[in-house]
């Protein structure tokens, strides 16, 4: 997983899978990594192939975070399997999702 910051946004990439055995490891690393002036989060995933019910819900602390700072998260680029679970639980709802 690779973090970087610009301006006011969190940008997260490189995310091989969102599951049970990392999900916890990765929220805990993107919380930490926010600074107090960045208020929005932007995931990259265009490398995840794999995300189950503990990855979504890694997703949805870091949302209830960017919220109460005001901000938003942002799923970039999700390959189609991603995207069709984010559908089916209707978290395409919650998230922006940006497609390049």
């Amino acid at each position: 997983m690779k973090i970087q910051t610009e301006g006011d946004t969190l940008r997260i990439s490189d995310v091989q899978e969102l599951a049970a055995s990392n999900s916890n490891a990765f929220r805990d690393q993107a919380r930490s990594a926010l600074t107090n002036g960045q208020k929005n989060i932007e995931i990259d995933l265009s490398h995840t192939t794999f995300v189950d019910s503990c990855g979504l819900g890694a997703l949805v602390a870091l949302h209830k975070t960017a919220c109460s700072r005001k901000g938003t998260v942002r799923l970039l680029n999700p390959l189609p399997s991603v995207q069709q679970i984010l559908e089916l639980t209707r978290m395409h709802r919650i998230f922006e999702i940006v497609k390049a």
